[in-house]
């Protein structure tokens, strides 16, 4: 499985941005996809994941209420919208494809969020 983010950028305090994940390969779609995020000097944390059987969404308590995973089945896309952004949301912020023991990275869109 390929997977690549795009749709980074800098915002303001308070504003929003939305970042996509395209992603490609044999039964890509049967993966659950997910959010993960490396602030500066820390460790990289996940952030939020959906679930390709269901839908379901999940979210680490940081970005609940802010932010929002979605997917495009039909576009073989990811995205995440996120809102009331706060400078500690600054990070690469990279989408990752599970199932089972398997996992794939794609490289990171960097969100930069200025007070």
């Amino acid at each position: 499985v390929q997977l690549q983010a795009s749709g980074g950028g800098l915002v303001q305090a308070g504003g929003s941005l939305k970042i996509a994940c395209v992603y490609s390969g044999r039964d890509s779609s049967s993966y659950d996809m997910g959010w993960h995020r490396t602030a500066p000097g820390k460790a990289r944390e996940w952030i939020a994941a959906i679930s390709s059987s269901d839908g379901q969404t999940f979210y680490t308590d940081a970005v609940r209420g802010r932010f929002i995973i979605s997917r495009d089945i039909a576009k073989n896309t990811v995205f995440l919208q996120m809102n009331s952004l706060k400078p500690e949301d600054t990070a690469i912020y990279f989408c990752a494809a599970t199932k089972g023991d398997s996992g794939y990275w794609g490289r990171g869109a960097q969100v930069t969020v200025s007070s």
